[in-house]
């Protein structure tokens, strides 16, 4: 069966609530999702699952350090996650706070995996951002990230 995981880093409570929006949306879509903090997951425990998203909080236009060092620690297993499908989140303080660019970061590293990274052409392009504490805006965004990830790993794993 196929399986996901949503991974964040939260300091404020933002992110992980974004992430705990995506999960939920990814179970109701039928696909078995773990939601997880940075500090409670191993590099070699994403080779378990079929999709991977991850969120940070933006800081100084990057992701933070604990994302950062998980997705370093896949180095010993590069190629490993090849096939598996990627996206990402973000939460910032400002507007033009950097949300993008800490998702392009994470992106980046996923499409260097190998894996497969799906835009979304309405709404939030790269992965749902928030400025502060997620809105219902936010709430949609997450929702909607959350059905798609579901849907195209059970398309990719039929």
């Amino acid at each position: 069966m196929a399986r996901g995981i949503v991974i964040f880093y939260s300091k404020s409570g933002n992110t992980k609530e974004m992430a705990e929006i995506i999960a939920k949306a990814m179970n109701e879509a039928g696909l078995q999702t773990d939601c997880k903090s940075v500090d409670k997951v191993k590099a070699n425990d994403l080779l378990g699952y079929d999709a991977i998203v991850i969120g940070s909080p933006t800081y100084y236009g990057h992701m933070a350090a604990s994302i950062k060092e998980l997705i370093d620690e896949t180095v010993s297993f590069h190629g490993g996650l090849n096939g598996k499908v990627g996206a990402a989140f973000s939460s910032a303080a400002n507007i033009g706070g950097g949300n993008e660019t800490t998702i392009i970061g994470i992106i980046e590293a996923m499409l260097i995996s190998g894996m497969v990274v799906q835009g979304d052409p309405r709404g939030d392009h790269y992965g749902p951002v928030s400025i502060g504490k997620p809105d219902e805006r936010v709430r949609k965004q997450c929702k909607r990230q959350g059905r798609r990830i579901a849907e195209l790993t059970r398309k990719m794993l039929d």
